[in-house]
């Protein structure tokens, strides 16, 4: 009896486990990253720009992180984004397209290039 109990509630704790629910945002380490600074800083946007192009590695924690969960990011438009997050993604994509034109366009075809995800995404960057 004492077998069949604990069978039983090892079960229970395994579907419970296997049930939980994916976190519900991104990691929250780095909403408070200095955007201004990066954008004010023609040098470290670029370098932001090129980590995410796949150009250089990588010289922050925050540009890996950034890159890694851009593309579920963008088919989602930003679903598991942090309000602060959201901040930061328009502020860098606004000052990206705006500066750097051609870059902006290599990010496009990179993570989007059929446009599936180009009108949801201008919406998302005027905050509708």
């Amino acid at each position: 009896m004492n077998a069949l109990l604990a069978l039983t509630l090892l079960a229970s704790v395994v579907l419970l486990v296997q049930s939980a629910p994916p976190s519900t945002t991104y990691s929250t380490k780095y909403d408070h990253l200095d955007v201004d600074a990066i954008i004010s800083n023609d040098r470290a946007l670029m370098a932001y720009i090129k980590c995410l192009l796949d150009e250089t590695p990588c010289a922050t924690a925050e540009g890996r992180e950034f890159r890694k969960n851009l593309p579920e990011a963008l088919r989602t438009n930003c679903s598991k984004c942090t309000d602060a997050q959201k901040n930061i993604i328009r502020k860098l994509a606004k000052s990206t397209i705006e500066k750097h034109p051609k870059e902006w366009e290599k990010i496009k075809n990179k993570y989007d290039p059929k446009g599936e995800h180009h009108e949801a995404f201008s919406k998302f960057l005027k905050g509708e």
